[in-house]
């Protein structure tokens, strides 16, 4: 499995694993990821088999300490020193479920995030996956602001 960050070249691939991953109300669209693209491609971490993407994380870089719904619509936001590593998406095909590999891409951005001297970064996730999320050492910080998809949001935080 090769991991790495994306290019332009990846539009394509990262929207129909989106797609696939989750529901129309709180999938970004193709024309979101290409202005995620542009503005931080780096930013998302993508593991292919071969030639096919199976998984990817991604998020921008901020000074803010919250994710807010704003951010997900805003490439612009994206600030390349900022002290926040926020994560939009962790994505894995069903048929590459529980096998460890968005585990690793979360690792990655951890870790790249800790050697780019940020405070640590930030998810917000539904209530089944607090415990996941947990073991990688982040904490929930309770239901977040997030109307996102119309469904319920606990953000969650792994400061260094």
């Amino acid at each position: 499995m090769l991991i790495r960050t994306a290019t332009m070249k990846d539009l394509e691939a990262v929207a129909a694993v989106e797609a696939e991953c989750f529901p129309p109300a709180e999938a970004a669209t193709k024309e979101a990821f290409a202005k995620r693209l542009e503005y931080y491609g780096n930013h998302f971490w993508l593991m292919y088999d071969g030639d096919k993407l199976i998984s990817f994380v991604d998020g921008f870089v901020t000074d803010e300490a919250d994710l807010t719904d704003e951010m997900y619509e805003k490439a612009e936001l994206h600030k390349e020193h900022g002290a926040w590593q926020m994560i939009f998406g962790v994505n894995t095909v069903p048929s590459y479920r529980k096998r460890g590999c968005a585990g690793e891409l979360i690792k990655r951005a951890i870790a790249d995030a800790k050697a780019q001297g940020r405070k640590g970064l930030v998810l917000t996730c539904k209530d089944r996956l607090i415990p996941y999320y947990a073991k990688f050492g982040f904490v929930n910080e309770g239901v977040s602001e997030s109307v996102h998809g119309n469904a319920v949001w606990n953000q969650m935080r792994l400061t260094f």
